[in-house]
């Protein structure tokens, strides 16, 4: 809004702004309206699930809104961007009803409708940006056909969608990685010379994603909920695409990927087919080294949930550190 009335300011200024703004906003409702959230019930099977029983919950529901209200605010936004804001907040608020109901949504009725919100904004997406895609490590895109494209950007969001959601059980750990790939999209943004005003709002996100870490780090005051990890996921699947390199998701999330997609692949393939893999792997991994791993953490031999946070967040930043590096190699940016 703040841009029609300042044409001449600088896009970069405004969004430094916007950030600014989203950090406060977000500390402030954190800091001051966490009482009004819904408790955590616990989660069954879930590794040390009792130490979240009745913390506030939901907190997605904050700094998810924070984070739209001030790239609306600042940012400039047409018809196609302000669908893509509100399907973010739809997949937000499919999440905290479910954080503040009695009982867990059943798993199929959630995975529908995590599906209605991805196509939605992989439609929303390829009308507005096309279904240009940048190839990694050969320096060169091609435009997909939109009956690829489509179903190709639907997946991704699903998939980002779900492994985030997976990943949010450990103080710190899914809003860690998540700056840390949020950060990785702008380089390569950078890299590619696909800068667009989306960079803008993932700058905002990640100052909002900050704020809320600041509540969220070992021991938490707090959690985000299915209401942060939806809303979350779909910040990263679209990151992905405004980088027009959807595949780099496969490489910058990939600590997302190992860690929440295990577990969906191990349930899917024993419920559908029958099939059990990973049978002395406790799904997410994260659980497995908080009830398994080996190391010099504790006297048992157990990582630790700061141990665990900084371990997965030093991998990720590893993985992202190298990936930039050979893709500026292959656009010759060094």
């Amino acid at each position: 809004m703040i841009h029609y009335f300042f044409t001449e300011a600088n896009p970069v200024f405004l969004a430094g702004l916007s950030s600014l703004f989203a950090l406060i906003i977000t500390f402030c409702l954190l800091a001051f309206c966490a009482k009004s959230l819904p408790r955590d019930r616990g989660r069954a099977y879930a590794s040390q699930a009792d130490i979240s029983v009745g913390k506030p919950t939901g907190a997605g529901l904050y700094f998810i809104t924070a984070t739209l209200i001030s790239a609306l605010i600042f940012l400039r936004v047409n018809t196609y961007v302000i669908i893509l804001y509100s399907v973010i907040y739809l997949s937000m608020l499919f999440g905290f009803l479910d954080d503040r109901s009695k009982t867990p949504w059943h798993e199929y009725f959630k995975g529908i409708l995590d599906l209605l919100v991805s196509f939605a904004a992989a439609l929303t997406f390829m009308l507005y940006a096309g279904s240009e895609i940048y190839l990694p490590f050969t320096g060169h895109f091609i435009v997909l056909p939109e009956f690829v494209f489509l179903p190709m950007a639907t997946l991704l969001v699903w998939v980002s969608i779900n492994v985030t959601n997976c990943t949010d059980g450990v103080d710190g750990l899914a809003s860690s990685l998540a700056i840390v790939s949020l950060t990785a999209f702008l380089g390569l943004t950078l890299i590619l010379g696909t800068v667009s005003g989306w960079a803008y709002f993932i700058s905002v996100s990640i100052c909002a994603l900050m704020a809320y870490l600041w509540f969220n780090t070992n021991p938490s005051r707090l959690l985000m909920g299915d209401a942060g990890s939806r809303g979350l996921g779909m910040i990263l699947a679209l990151g992905a695409l405004f980088s027009r390199s959807p595949i780099s998701y496969l490489v910058i999330c990939l600590v997302f990927i190992v860690d929440g997609g295990a577990g969906i692949v191990k349930i899917s393939l024993k419920r559908f087919l029958r099939i059990s893999v990973l049978r002395n792997v406790k799904t997410p991994i994260h659980d497995h080294f908080r009830e398994s791993g080996k190391a010099d953490s504790d006297q048992k031999g157990k990582w630790k949930n700061q141990t665990l946070t900084v371990r997965f967040s030093m991998i990720g930043i590893f993985i992202c550190s190298v990936y930039l590096f050979i893709e500026a190699i292959c656009m010759n940016r060094i």
